[in-house]
């Protein structure tokens, strides 16, 4: 069971890769810890919740709302939990976000830890110590940046994952690759879905690739005054489409990888647009969508990467090598409105 211990600004993550679910015993006792997951794990995987404090939540990016913290905590109350309490966020990108905001603000902050149970979570999700809940249409525009204590990878919940939820986390997956690492993008484009999905090696490789990968540049860069920048890449139109449109936040990323890549042509130069393409559609995810270019870009004017009239937006100078310019809504709008 590989572990790795990565130290942040003013914390130690530990990263236990191909660990075992009943691992959680060494950070939490039953009895002063809560779980949260969400109904649908539950149901799945409820032998491995037997004997601990549960709250169990509807599943779904609409469900990652104030009024879904407020349950939260009075749950916490009720339950008894105080500051020597430890929540454990057993999900998605979903169930982390939320479990690592309530952490933070409750009683001004107590001990938490992740076991992510989906692709996007394991690769993206539950790394890097961003905790959040959206306000409308506005994704994560209200949360916190604080660590967790461990993050555990048992990849025995992946049995349950739905496929569409393995395509999802595989656009942060080419994200990264596209933004950082031209190897792991060549290892995408020699493979397919389905042979991750087959080869449990291969898929611990991967994560643990990724996982790490990003953990790095945020470790680098905490607060995202620089590199952490990076890894936004397709994030700054992809949030503004996600909830307006209820895609999936991997159709949606890989929607704005594609207008990213376009505006890189642009103004960098980049010339394998196509690649990026490919690759996308060879994992299942949309390279086009037809949207509201207008109501796009109103949204975009509310994203917390706006710097006075200009977007700091992430463009590819090629395959691995990314960088941030900053551009105008007046830069953006003919490309946006051409791919919408």
């Amino acid at each position: 069971m590989p572990t790795k211990t990565i130290q942040f600004s003013s914390s130690k993550v530990q990263f236990h890769f191909d660990a075992e679910f009943s691992l959680i015993t060494k950070y939490a006792d039953k009895n002063n810890a809560v779980i949260i997951t969400d109904e649908n794990l539950f149901a799945s995987h409820q032998r491995k919740f037997g004997g601990w404090n549960c709250i169990v939540l509807k599943a779904g990016e609409e469900y990652k709302i104030q009024p879904t913290v407020d349950s939260i905590i009075e749950q916490l109350i009720a339950f008894g939990a105080d500051r020597q309490t430890t929540l454990i966020g057993v999900g998605g990108g979903v169930i982390t976000d939320i479990t690592g905001y309530v952490a933070s603000v409750y009683m001004r902050g107590v001990k938490f830890g992740f076991v992510p149970t989906s692709i996007l979570a394991m690769v993206d999700a539950s790394v890097g110590g961003k905790n959040g809940i959206d306000v409308g249409v506005y994704k994560n525009m209200v949360g916190t940046i604080r660590q967790p204590s461990f993050l555990l990878y048992d990849y025995s919940f992946l049995k349950s994952l739905p496929e569409n939820e393995w395509v999802n986390g595989f656009a942060e997956i080419i994200k990264h690759a596209s933004i950082l690492d031209k190897q792991m993008f060549t290892l995408l484009q020699q493979n397919k879905l389905s042979s991750f999905r087959k080869d449990k090696t291969l898929l611990s490789k991967l994560i643990q690739r990724n996982a790490l990968l990003k953990a790095k540049i945020v470790q680098q860069d905490e607060f995202e005054k620089g590199n952490r920048k990076l890894l936004n890449f397709g994030h700054t139109l992809g949030h503004a489409i996600e909830n307006t449109y209820e895609l999936s936040h991997g159709q949606a990323i890989s929607i704005g990888m594609v207008i990213a890549a376009n505006l890189s042509a642009k103004y960098t130069g980049f010339t394998q647009t196509i690649e990026l393409i490919q690759l996308l559609e060879k994992y299942g995810l949309p390279a086009f969508a037809e949207f509201n270019a207008e109501k796009a870009l109103k949204v975009m004017q509310s994203d917390k990467k706006k710097s006075g009239s200009s977007f700091q937006f992430i463009l590819l100078e090629k395959i691995g090598k990314a960088i941030v310019k900053s551009l105008t809504t007046e830069d953006i709008r003919p490309i946006v409105k051409q791919l919408s």
